[in-house]
């Protein structure tokens, strides 16, 4: 039996398939072999490479770096979040004194290497911020440059006729961004900004080039110590993993927690028939963006 552009190989074809696959898994099991013979050699995988961190003294430092790398991240995606929030809305403007500056800003941001800002700003201002603040800087510039797209892509993704409803019903653009626009765009966005918060975390790593005392730093010097690279780095990822994987799951919570209130607060069956807002949402339930109810029938 066969196709147009396939023949159903038989079974001799069958057969050697089976054969060239098995043989092709062992080589891949010897080559995989020797890699680690070779490594056990060199006292690499062996207990010996992941004695010290049962040293108080490097479980201590390790402790150390893991906050400061979590403080590091935590204060630069704050930063970053407002910096996005502020630009977004300057970039969204109708006023160009506001607008054009904001998108020179982001832009720029936006187009530099994460690593040359880092070494930037630690070069240029580093004796009045420090290595820490030098890594958080850098990180809210970029990070919250990127942010600032997000929140004007999300705010842009809500239906035209929500902000237009909201206009009718006398609104300014300030109430209508904030009553209306921005509770139905969080949705959107927020897979988005979280995803950006684990970049963020994980960027903190490039702090090793102005010798940050972050995760990437301390294990850097461990290696240098001990000549342990790979129990080293092993080490190092299983943290990285373990933080990223705990925010990915707060992030998969929080955006269905939010499609939850959604749903619980603007239900559309409910809207009466003469409620002038025709079913803009509000976050109040059954409510107009002023706060009061819609005209009885």
């Amino acid at each position: 039996m066969s196709t147009v552009l396939f023949d159903v190989p038989g079974p001799v074809a069958r057969r050697r398939h089976r054969i060239g696959g098995v043989i092709g898994a062992l080589v891949l099991l010897a080559l995989l072999g020797f890699v680690l013979w070779k490594l056990w050699a060199a006292d690499q995988i062996t207990p010996k490479a992941f004695e010290p961190f049962a040293d108080p003294d490097i479980l201590r430092g390790l402790g150390e770096a893991i906050v400061t790398t979590l403080t590091a991240a935590a204060v630069a995606i704050v930063l970053a979040l407002v910096f996005g929030a502020v630009f977004a809305a300057g970039r969204l403007s109708d006023h160009a004194i506001l607008r054009w500056p904001s998108i020179a800003v982001i832009e720029f941001f936006r187009a530099i290497p994460l690593v040359l800002l880092i070494l930037a700003v630690f070069l240029g201002f580093g004796d009045v911020t420090g290595r820490f603040w030098a890594l958080v800087l850098a990180l809210m510039l970029y990070n919250g440059s990127v942010l600032a797209e997000v929140f004007r892509a999300g705010i842009k993704a809500v239906p035209r006729g929500q902000s237009e409803a909201a206009y009718a019903l006398g609104l300014r653009k300030s109430s209508v961004m904030l009553l209306i626009l921005v509770p139905q765009a969080v949705t959107t966005m927020l897979p988005a900004i979280i995803s950006q918060c684990v970049v963020a975390l994980k960027d903190t790593a490039l702090g090793y080039i102005i010798s940050s005392q972050e995760l990437a730093s301390f294990t850097k010097q461990v290696i240098s110590g001990y000549n342990n690279p790979i129990a080293a780095g092993a080490i190092a990822a299983a943290v990285y993993i373990v933080i990223n994987y705990t925010l990915s799951r707060i992030a998969q919570w929080l955006e269905a927690r939010q499609r939850r209130r959604g749903r619980a607060v603007v239900p559309l069956a409910s809207t009466p028939a003469g409620d002038p807002s025709g079913g803009v949402s509000t976050g109040v339930s059954g409510g107009t963006p002023g706060g009061g109810s819609g005209p009885a029938r």
